[in-house]
């Protein structure tokens, strides 16, 4: 925690520069599984882990800072959450810069242009930065289906077809 509210007093430029540093370890543990099987291995002792991440650290260029945090992390035998900690990490960035993330999913694939029109309109509704991933599934048939967070907004055909269902078997 003390990592966290120190790096809420650096600027967005640095706080980003930690989140890819970040990031870039926890993908080299990602791709290597047997690194946090290492890492997890209560045999090895913390002096072995910190030459490990120390290797990666070297690797990646990381920062100084990301650095001795993962050192810490050796220390205290938690190298093993680097990928939770990065994902966290990642959602309290997102929330100091004001950026909301979500998925859009449509039925056909979208135009680049018409990507940009949805996003500005939802960006413009939300009053906040919008990062937002496109996807196709055909089982919607038609119309969208917007995830932001734990919210899900579906104005799917097959969603509205499944109201219209509803409504039919109550007699309305």
């Amino acid at each position: 925690m003390r990592f966290l509210r120190w790096a809420r007093n650096r600027a967005v430029g640095e706080l980003d520069k930690l989140g890819s540093d970040l990031a870039a370890l926890a993908g080299a543990l990602d791709a290597a599984p047997e690194l946090g099987r290492i890492f997890r291995n209560p045999i090895i002792t913390a002096g072995e882990k910190r030459n490990v991440i120390l290797k990666l650290v070297e690797k990646y260029g990381v920062s100084a800072t990301v650095r001795n945090f993962c050192l810490l992390l050796a220390d205290k035998g938690r190298l093993d959450c680097l990928s939770d900690i990065q994902a966290f990490y990642g959602v309290l960035l997102d929330a100091e810069k004001g950026v909301i993330r979500g998925e859009l999913m449509t039925a056909v694939e979208l135009a680049e242009a018409k990507r940009a029109q949805v996003k500005a309109a939802l960006e413009q509704q939300a009053g906040r930065k919008l990062e937002l991933t496109f996807s196709v599934n055909k089982d919607i048939l038609g119309g969208v289906v917007l995830k932001v967070g734990d919210r899900v907004l579906d104005a799917s055909l097959r969603a509205q077809l499944g109201i219209l269902k509803d409504n039919i078997k109550r007699g309305e």
